[in-house]
């Protein structure tokens, strides 16, 4: 996995962070599964079973997302404008909040690093990365969505909520950098005949990202 790169944006990265931990951190704080520092994580990538499987599921999810934006700023496309450079900035450091905030609340639970592969994508070319980067947030939306039901516990479902919020402005902003000013950041291929974001099972979205992932992952017992 890429090494997270915040580009000299220390203090943009704090204060996000704050606001990050202010909205969610205190819905896992009451469940008692605070951080745990300094345990060595197992490299094996079974999600586990119940609330915990679910939460592993986004944070494999997460993980992922947060390698790939990291990659992308790493090695910007060519023509890279300042204007994306800032959103695309601004969605790694969401991403890369969200996988250090999965990872610190399942402690001892978490899953190992995942190993990611992103051989199919040019990181030089702007439709590659953006097409990715569609193909990803829509992914993710679809997988909160999916998930939701889930998870047993109230607190866990509200921390989704609020990460999902997040990920379907990404979705739409990333959409709106491939066509702009068009109706396509809610696509039908994205809402359906209800005005409802489509939702997608577990099994379904693992193996939509699995050409990404070198790292088995395996769910039986969510």
């Amino acid at each position: 996995m890429q090494s997270d790169n915040n580009g000299g944006n220390d203090s943009h990265s704090k204060r996000s962070i704050l606001k990050w931990t202010a909205g969610v951190g205190s819905a896992f704080a009451v469940m008692g599964i605070l951080p745990n520092f300094g345990i060595s994580r197992a490299l094996a990538a079974n999600l586990g079973r119940g609330d915990i499987g679910v939460l592993n599921y986004a944070y494999a999810l997460e993980q992922l997302e947060a390698a790939f934006y990291s990659q992308v700023l790493k090695t910007p496309y060519r023509h890279m404008s300042d204007k994306e450079n800032d959103i695309l900035s601004d969605i790694r450091d969401h991403e890369v909040e969200h996988r250090n905030f999965l990872r610190e609340a399942l402690g001892n639970n978490a899953i190992g690093n995942l190993k990611v592969n992103f051989a199919a994508v040019n990181f030089q070319d702007r439709s590659s990365v953006l097409t990715t980067a569609r193909t990803f947030e829509d992914l993710g939306v679809s997988a909160y969505n999916g998930a939701g039901k889930l998870l047993k516990k109230a607190d866990y479902l509200l921390a989704a909520g609020k990460i999902v919020s997040v990920e379907a402005r990404h979705a739409a902003t990333i959409r709106d950098l491939i066509k702009p000013l068009s109706s396509s950041f809610a696509g039908s291929d994205v809402i359906n005949n209800q005005g409802l974001d489509k939702a997608r099972t577990p099994a379904a979205v693992l193996q939509a990202a699995k050409p990404f992932i070198k790292t088995p992952i395996t769910m039986n017992r969510l």
